[in-house]
């Protein structure tokens, strides 16, 4: 059981910090189905500092590794302008706009990993090796059985990421900032009338969903695989709106659908382990989370509701 809990934290807490971002940016009323391009940008960005500061004037690992989760969330922000200039500035088609960020992306970044690693290291390879994210046990509580799993073998990243949600979903259920951000997204007008500047709310909030995806990108490559490459994008930021449309664009809710993800998942490579089945059946677990999203929609998606506004594009001559 406690492996379980374990695995399944690793994978849930990255998806819960994109999930995040995408509430920022539909919640500002514009679509973003660019969570899959910008979770692989970002990634590739701290892949990159970690190729190019190894063995360099910073000897620590550890502080490597935290400096590549602050790099991928900078270079998930910058892709996301991208994205903000065609849905807001060319006011583009916002579905067709993330789906053309997302094939980009993989292009971009096999291409470049690849002409990289022949630059730094003299050799063709679509992979940034990564160090070893550290973990940690919390002492005493760690001990208790089942509720202890949570705080046992816990990769570093998963505490920044909890500090991270925190301060977002603050921000965005306490303050001014994110009470006009919310109005954007179901009533722009209104927050135009009001004197808020709609057009950089939902800029802000595009670059916000760039960094959280960044971040989860990250902490994906760390946690599943050990170094970035191309394969980083096997349809997580799917998942990640999938998880925030059966949350209902909440964080808490949110924080449940990605729970329940991260245990499908980990229950089905236990499983594996278990009957001794061969290696290609982790290939059939990967669907597990998709098979359930699809399950969950089915039964609960006439309960959900977007922002009112989610898609439209702002005109002030509308009001």
């Amino acid at each position: 059981m406690d492996n379980i809990i374990i695995d399944s934290m690793a994978f849930t807490l990255p998806l819960f910090i994109i999930s995040i971002g995408g509430i920022y940016c539909e919640g500002s009323g514009v679509i973003n189905l660019a969570l899959e391009g910008l979770l692989g940008m970002g990634a590739f960005f701290g892949g990159l500092i970690v190729a190019m500061l190894t063995n360099t004037f910073i000897d620590s690992q550890t502080s490597l590794v935290y400096i590549s989760l602050f790099a991928s969330m900078i270079g998930g922000a910058i892709f996301a302008m991208l994205f903000a200039l065609m849905a807001l500035r060319l006011k583009a088609n916002q579905v067709i706009s993330g789906v053309v960020i997302n094939m980009l992306a993989v292009s971009l970044t096999a291409f470049l990993t690849n002409q990289l690693n022949i630059s730094l290291f003299g050799q063709s390879s679509n992979k940034f090796m990564l160090f070893v994210f550290p973990k940690v046990s919390v002492p005493i509580i760690s001990e208790i059985p089942i509720i202890g799993a949570f705080f046992k073998d816990v990769y570093g990243f998963e505490f920044v990421i909890v500090a991270v949600a925190i301060f977002m979903a603050y921000l965005l259920y306490k303050t001014p900032f994110g009470m006009r951000l919310r109005a954007c997204g179901d009533n722009p007008h209104s927050v135009a009338a009001a004197g808020g500047n709609v057009i950089k709310i939902r800029f802000i909030a595009i670059l916000i969903s760039g960094a959280m995806s960044g971040l989860g990108g990250i902490c994906f490559a760390y946690s599943i695989s050990t170094n970035f490459s191309p394969s980083i994008f096997v349809g997580y930021g799917y998942l990640a709106i999938a998880a925030y449309i059966f949350g209902n664009w909440k964080i808490s809710n949110t924080l449940l659908a990605c729970l329940i993800f991260g245990f499908a998942r980990s229950i089905g490579y236990f499983f594996i382990q278990k009957l001794c089945l061969p290696s290609s059946y982790s290939d059939l677990v990967l669907t597990f989370p998709y098979i359930l999203t699809l399950l969950l929609l089915l039964f609960f998606s006439k309960s959900t509701k977007a922002p009112r506004a989610l898609g439209e594009v702002y005109d002030k001559g509308k009001r």
